[in-house]
């Protein structure tokens, strides 16, 4: 599991013209991947790192500083550009497998108190947001 966690001053998120996910204010916009043999050991090291990492400009995490998390599917972010010009997307997981656990993420942090935007799985997004810094980590698990 991949995410790309980016500071964000406001997000917004949108499909076929309609917001279905937004946060004013600050908050953090979360891409993530899903690969094949992930279940729910990465699941589990996945939330915990979105709600705890220290990220703020004053090193405190989003559960912390009670910060909007926004959650976007990212099968992309498994693609390989090693061979040729075309991307090969064989390491994403199918959505058979990458949904239940795109969802078990939105699900655990938000058992953890955390309010959660989210896209919509498999839909074409449009992703707006203002990134605070610019400020971007990756998280492999």
């Amino acid at each position: 599991m991949k995410a790309v966690i980016q500071r964000a001053l406001e997000a917004h998120v949108s499909v076929d013209g309609k917001v279905i996910g937004s946060f004013d204010g600050p908050g953090l916009v979360v891409l993530l991947g899903v690969t094949h043999e992930d279940g729910a050991t990465q699941v589990a090291t996945m939330v915990r790192k979105i709600a705890e990492l220290k990220l703020t400009e004053d090193m405190q995490s989003a559960e912390e500083a009670g910060l909007p998390v926004m959650v976007i599917s990212q099968f992309t972010l498994y693609g390989s550009t090693r061979k040729g010009r075309k991307p090969s997307w064989t390491h994403a997981a199918p959505a058979s497998i990458a949904e239940p656990l795109y969802q078990q993420v939105i699900n655990g942090l938000k058992a953890r108190g955390l309010r959660v935007e989210t896209g919509k799985f498999g839909a074409m997004m449009k992703v707006r947001f203002t990134n605070d810094g610019p400020f971007t980590v990756m998280v492999e698990c």
